[in-house]
């Protein structure tokens, strides 16, 4: 059983310098920035937004602590975020680790697929919001939320029409006849199993949330 790699004090340096990139502030649970420091820390996203709030609010005196001495003189939180980066391991699954079992659960959705190095699973998940919203007749580049959500994440238009398109072979009410050879497929089951048949307006949501990593 996959041990809880448990919350380090070490970590709220780089979750103050986070904090603290402009505008200054609590920053959105899917920005790039929080995303990329979840990926590096294996802790996910929701949990780091959440203990971002207990920065802004100086909740506890550890926490009250450490911000009078980093969060108050950059330079010095600058310098130990570099150091606590150069230890052996950091950011691996090698001797920062050493005797913890990672068990990947969020990562993957911020990791590209190997069916198409241009997708990520959370980019699936935007496109599938999308679906939603349009009908087959408008699953097409000429459409502007097709090209709006396209420019988003900074893809070809044709790739997101494709997507679209591999959604209605996994919409049970289109029940198209047609077989579907393509390679995104088995990512676009997944994803429409995910959330294909819950609640759209959670969906929808969701989505709103996970743009704020393109911003």
């Amino acid at each position: 059983m996959a041990k809880k790699q448990l919350w380090q004090d070490d970590y709220w340096l780089l979750l103050i310098q986070q904090y603290l990139r402009r505008p200054a502030g609590i920053k959105p649970t899917y920005s790039k920035g929080m995303v990329e420091l979840s990926l590096e820390l294996h802790i996910a996203p929701e949990e780091l937004h959440k203990r971002m709030g207990d920065i802004a609010r100086l909740r506890t005196p550890r926490i009250e602590r450490i911000w009078k001495e980093y969060g108050e003189n950059p330079r010095r939180l600058s310098r130990a975020v570099q150091l606590l980066r150069q230890m052996t391991g950091f950011n691996s699954a090698g001797d920062f680790f050493e005797g913890v079992s990672i068990q990947e659960t969020f990562e993957r959705d911020f990791r590209p697929i190997a069916e198409d190095k241009r997708l990520m699973p959370f980019m699936l998940t935007l496109i599938l919001d999308l679906y939603f919203r349009l009908t087959p007749q408008t699953m097409v580049s000429e459409t502007p939320e097709v090209q709006e959500l396209a420019r988003l994440m900074h893809i070809p238009t044709s790739l997101v029409v494709n997507v679209l398109d591999v959604f209605q072979h996994c919409d049970p009410y289109l029940n198209r006849k047609d077989v579907c050879f393509d390679s995104l497929l088995l990512p676009c089951q997944q994803t429409w199993q995910r959330y294909g048949n819950g609640d759209t307006r959670q969906l929808a949501d969701y989505a709103e949330q996970l743009k704020a990593y393109f911003n």
